[in-house]
């Protein structure tokens, strides 16, 4: 097995640990012949050209010339070990904080070897839960290497999971050619996104690491934040203490000023992600015959969990959080193109500065009065 980044399995967290883990506890895909997973991604690759060019046609975003980021179709492995790699580039200004704090003493650099193979088998755990589930992705993060192939200008890569696709449209039981462009055309959109908006990568990286910046680098105190946001998820709250009920993982686990940069980021991706569901809405029923069925069947699923330990982790992860944003970002592009239209509302994408607020996303008309109000005479 490939190593994630030279010296991986050091510092605060096992990296290769994690991929291992999660190689050996992923389920297996749905079962298909050699022929029928070559004509999968062949078709996947097919999909992704054509949604190129219904998602710009459709947007007014970008160019041929700006769109040079490398389309890779992966199965669940390729998945994590590409999230991994994204992971170990984000975090690596705070593990070496924390990797620091800890110090250099026989004692400590024993403890630390043992703490990153148990932050490695437990983040392992949960891309396995995770790298199941994924149909597609933009990942922006992770460095160009052979095996992860970015753009000319420093962009990322969009990963099609195939066999979480095929196990999805079988489970849905829809038209596979029509699922399969149906969920390009959500993760073209992405990639427009990314690859038509150069200013987007490192504003995101940017708030990203100032949140992660904020965090209390004492490893000590870090273990015991997490351990009480995980007590107070499963109903171990202290008798009395009120406000974490309901809130996920990442919300407890955050400072102050955490909890404004957490706002401005949960903003962005709403939009991002209101943004890809809106494109695909409005591209499918012209490309996508079954587009209705697809739709609202699809939906049912996101919806809903399929187990208990399925929903418990969908908490614990935010990726309840993770559906409101499509929600709630879709209705604020909506209103926005209504109001404006699609050049109107291109104009979020000018600067940081015209991005809407976490507020502005459940009020549009404040987005629009500020970004679209005359200049006073």
């Amino acid at each position: 097995m490939t190593s994630i980044g030279g010296a991986a399995s050091s510092g605060m967290v096992d990296w290769n640990l994690a991929v291992a883990t999660t190689t050996r506890l992923v389920r297996p895909g749905p079962d298909v012949s050699r022929d029928e997973a070559r004509a999968v991604v062949a078709e996947l690759r097919r999909h992704a050209r054509s949604a190129e060019e219904h998602v710009r046609g459709f947007t007014n975003l970008g160019t041929p010339e700006t769109h040079d980021t490398p389309l890779l179709v992966v199965d669940r492995p390729g998945w994590v070990r590409a999230n991994v790699a994204g992971f170990r580039e984000l975090l690596k200004p705070l593990l070496d904080k924390m990797q620091e704090r800890r110090g250099t003493s026989p004692g400590n650099v024993v403890m630390g070897a043992v703490g990153g193979k148990v932050t490695g088998v437990e983040l392992g755990m949960l891309l396995s839960f995770l790298a199941s589930r994924v149909l597609g992705q933009y990942e922006t993060f992770a460095p160009a290497t052979r095996d992860l192939p970015a753009g000319a200008n420093g962009g990322g890569r969009l990963l099609l999971v195939a066999p979480n696709i095929v196990h999805v449209e079988r489970e849905l039981d829809v038209e596979p050619h029509d699922f399969r462009l149906w969920v390009t055309l959500h993760e073209e959109t992405h990639r427009t996104q990314f690859t038509a908006v150069p200013w987007l990568r490192d504003h995101l990286e940017g708030e990203i690491q100032a949140f992660l910046a904020e965090t209390d680098v004492d490893p000590t105190t870090v273990l015991e934040r997490v351990r009480e946001a995980a007590q107070s998820l499963v109903g171990g709250r202290p008798e009395g203490e009120e406000g974490d009920e309901g809130r996920s993982l990442v919300e407890i686990v955050q400072t102050p000023a955490q909890r404004e940069i957490l706002g401005r980021l949960t903003a962005v991706m709403s939009l991002l992600e209101g943004h890809a569901d809106y494109v695909m809405d409005g591209v499918g029923p012209e490309v996508v015959p079954s587009v209705a069925e697809i739709r609202e069947k699809f939906q049912q699923r996101r919806a809903k969990g399929a187990s208990r330990l399925d929903m418990a982790l969908r908490k614990l992860l935010g990726l309840d959080a993770k559906l409101r944003q499509y929600r709630d970002g879709e209705r604020f592009v909506r209103a926005v193109v209504d109001e404006v239209g699609m050049e109107g509302f291109n104009r979020v994408w000018t600067s940081p500065n015209t991005l809407p607020t976490k507020a502005e996303i459940g009020k549009p008309a404040d987005w629009i009065t500020r970004v679209h109000r005359k200049p006073e005479a």
